[in-house]
């Protein structure tokens, strides 16, 4: 039998939340229903490949057999060589020849509507819960950009080297402190992507950011 393309998560889910020591200091329940409910893979793999397409510059370019340096005269007379007969020396037959079918500049840029980019990116964060690849955090805590701090921050709460930390709105000490970390993302959680959710290894939000997120998602429920 083939694998559902669609993941329903029907059970309410749980995150422990931690301290800048890596200490648990509660935990926050989560209702699937507020990031959708469900996770559809071809969705996911459509608006991923998206954003794929949307990063390509479009820039490579080929020289056709009408570009290439040469001249157009036949190379030899049609009969009488013995050699197999032969026209300009252009053709992508030849070395030095012009490119048959080759690539042109072109823009790959296309857009899927807006509800299901929005709707991929709820259900991108929804399979790094269910899947325990989240991690909270109360908060950071810093007061001024410190790489050195913020890496021992991450390594407290055994968090991957390639991970997505996203707060509430735009915090400029973690965005300083985490952009010099090899591997490491930094986004408020406004901007967060189906892409980079599930490029990155782990997820790692504050309890503001994921409370945003909630919110976000019961207006969105509510309103279809």
């Amino acid at each position: 039998m083939a694998e559902s393309r669609i993941i329903e998560v029907t059970e309410k889910l749980q995150l422990p939340v931690y301290n800048r020591q890596g200490e648990s200091v509660g935990t926050i329940d989560i209702d699937p229903a507020d990031f959708g409910g469900k996770i559809s893979k071809q969705l996911l793999h459509e608006v991923v490949l998206m954003y794929l397409a949307n990063q390509r510059s479009g820039t490579h370019s080929t020289l056709r057999r009408g570009e290439v340096a040469g001249s157009t005269k036949k190379l030899f007379r049609q009969k009488g060589t013995g050699n197999a007969r032969a026209g300009t020396k252009r053709t992508n037959k030849r070395r030095g020849g012009g490119t048959a079918k080759g690539p042109k500049p072109r823009d790959y840029e296309y857009h899927l509507p807006r509800k299901a980019v929005r709707a991929a990116t709820r259900m991108a964060i929804l399979s790094k819960i269910k899947d325990q690849q989240a991690v909270v955090i109360d908060d950071f805590g810093l007061t001024a950009p410190k790489t050195k701090e913020m890496a021992g921050i991450l390594k407290a709460l055994k968090v991957e080297k390639t991970c997505l930390i996203s707060d509430a709105a735009l915090n400029e000490p973690v965005y300083k402190s985490g952009r010099n970390i090899p591997g490491v993302k930094v986004l408020p959680a406004a901007e967060l992507n189906t892409y980079l959710v599930l490029k990155q290894k782990q997820l790692v939000l504050t309890r503001a950011a994921l409370e945003l997120l909630v919110s976000k998602g019961k207006s969105v429920a509510a309103a279809s």
